[in-house]
């Protein structure tokens, strides 16, 4: 399924962090966060993962 799942900002695709259950766009710089095994793919819910 993550195929099918790009981050909402860039368009990019995205890797999964399983430590973290996080989605992490590295070209957004944003990390969204997985709830209950349901991506959170809200921009307003992502961490900034880069200073």
């Amino acid at each position: 399924m993550l195929e099918a799942l790009v981050c909402p900002v860039t368009h990019a695709g995205l890797r999964y962090d399983a430590a973290a259950q996080e989605l992490i766009s590295d070209a957004a710089g944003l990390a969204f966060p997985i709830r209950d095994g349901i991506p959170i793919m809200l921009i307003d819910e992502a961490r900034q993962t880069r200073a």
